[in-house]
This record gives C-alpha cells, sequence and structure tokens, in this order.
C-alpha cells in the first residue's frame, strides 16, 4: 500500500548538526594530529571537548530554531 506522499518530500530529511560538526571537527583532528601540527595531547583533548560542546550547542539552537 503506498502513501500519499509527494516524490520530493520523500527525499528530503532533517540535517543533524550534531553529528555533521562532530565528524568534520574528527576528520580536521585526525588530520592535525597526522600532520604533527598538534603534538600536545592537552591541546588536541581541549580542542576536542571544545569542539564537541560547540557542536552541541549548534545542534540546541538548531532544533529550537527549527521547532519555532
Amino acid at each position: 500500500m503506498q502513501r500519499d506522499v509527494a516524490p520530493r518530500q520523500r527525499l528530503l530529511h532533517r540535517t543533524d548538526w550534531m553529528a555533521l560538526l562532530s565528524g568534520i571537527l574528527f576528520v580536521v583532528l585526525g588530520i592535525l594530529l597526522v600532520t604533527g601540527v598538534i603534538g600536545d595531547f592537552v591541546l588536541l583533548l581541549s580542542l576536542l571537548f571544545g569542539g564537541l560542546g560547540l557542536a552541541g550547542v549548534v545542534a540546541i539552537v538548531a532544533r529550537s530554531i527549527r521547532r519555532s
């Protein structure tokens, strides 16, 4: 049984900002670590937790804007 959904709506989905920004963060930190730009473990953890915190704030703001 087929639903009455427009073809355009079936292909679209909401962006998961937390997952997108976290993935970009891990890729960038991995590149910086492999190339030797970041050698300090404390700096790496600081960037990791700061970046994840920022991604969380962006995800919360995007969700609140989407619901209103």
